[in-house]
């Protein structure tokens, strides 16, 4: 495909500064890319890419860097749609492997696609986009201590114990989980923390220790979230620059992959395929989401995602994700015809 030059000059600066991490140059295009313009025409062809949007000048730095949205044109418009060839023959030598489960053949997969890329990949299992909470109970073990359980729709249990105060009064404990089971009561999961800390205040006006009973909440809604959701390849994702190098990229980092909010940021897929440049809270984010729906027998549905920096390689990442999620929905199609 012929792209035009100031295409072609976005490709080279997305695809240089993915390998780098350094702001890309006028000098540099033509240095390494052997370009045929003059540094001044490839200087106006960028300072027009920057009044689009596509690129964004740094500090520290007289180069330029790509925007979220010159990231965005470079997944729709311009990236290769190459498959590495050593995903195609590590998949292939997993799924051709006999007597696995399905969450198996999952799991190897997805830990594939985590070394291959050196990001952090993400499953989330088929019931984690629907399931919600439909009873919270408590019952008292002694005077000292309770068991919260809280159940899904799906059948899935969580049990949480906890240490009673000596003030406290059952009878308004029990109005307290009568109030959090009207409000909470049909929420999916994964919004489940959101929810909680959203009535926080109202719990002050029904029991006086409060606190208590928001914590074994709040952990026990953080269990749900993290049973859903498995992670590989974290310490790789840890080690990329960004987030190597920078204390506030890394503590964002590290508050998403630890909160339940990544797999209500996972389960935002519109279609099959979804790219979210630039998740999180505020500049210092700093992180890209890629995720896929997969079917899997019995017409459930799962997600594999890959997690990692703004500046991640789109077009390896896509390309990769896309032929993983194709090749294990044909594996298990071919799974159900065998049964």
């Amino acid at each position: 495909m012929e792209h035009s030059r100031r295409d072609q000059i976005l490709k080279h600066i997305v695809e240089h500064f993915i390998k780098t991490a350094s702001p890309v140059g006028s000098v540099t295009l033509i240095d390494t890319y052997q370009l045929p313009y003059s540094s001044a025409t490839i200087r106006n062809e960028m300072l027009a890419l920057e009044n689009d949007g596509l690129l964004e000048k740094t500090h520290t730095s007289s180069g330029r860097i790509p925007s979220a949205k010159g990231y965005r044109y470079y997944v729709d418009h311009l990236r290769n749609r190459n498959v590495d060839e050593t995903i195609k023959f590590q998949l292939q030598t997993i799924l051709s492997q006999k007597m696995q489960s399905v969450n198996e053949v999952i799991q190897k997969s997805t830990e594939i696609l985590a070394n291959m890329t050196h990001l952090a990949s993400v499953v989330l299992g088929p019931n984690a986009s629907q399931e919600k909470l439909i009873s919270i109970q408590i019952t008292p073990l002694d005077n000292n201590s309770a068991t919260a359980v809280f159940i899904t729709d799906s059948g899935f249990v969580e049990n949480k114990t906890f240490v009673l105060p000596e003030s406290i009064d059952k009878l308004s404990l029990a109005e307290c989980v009568t109030m959090v089971n009207n409000r909470l009561k049909g929420t999916p999961v994964s919004q489940l923390v959101e929810k909680m800390d959203a009535i926080k205040p109202i719990l002050q006006d029904y029991i006086q220790e409060h606190d208590v009973i928001y914590q074994a909440f709040f952990q026990a809604f953080i269990n749900f979230a993290s049973e859903r959701l498995k992670l590989y390849g974290q310490s790789d994702l840890f080690n990329q620059p960004e987030f190597a190098n920078d204390a506030e990229k890394l503590r964002h980092l590290l508050q998403l992959l630890e909160s339940p909010r990544l797999m209500k940021e996972v389960r935002q897929i519109n279609g099959s395929l979804s790219v979210q440049i630039g998740q999180g809270e505020g500049q210092k984010s700093d992180v890209s989401i890629i995720s896929s729906r997969v079917k899997m027998p019995g017409e459930k549905e799962g997600q594999i995602a890959i997690l990692g920096p703004t500046r991640m390689d789109y077009d390896r990442v896509l390309s990769a994700l896309e032929y993983v999620t194709t090749m294990l929905e044909k594996y298990f199609q071919n799974l159900e015809k065998k049964e």
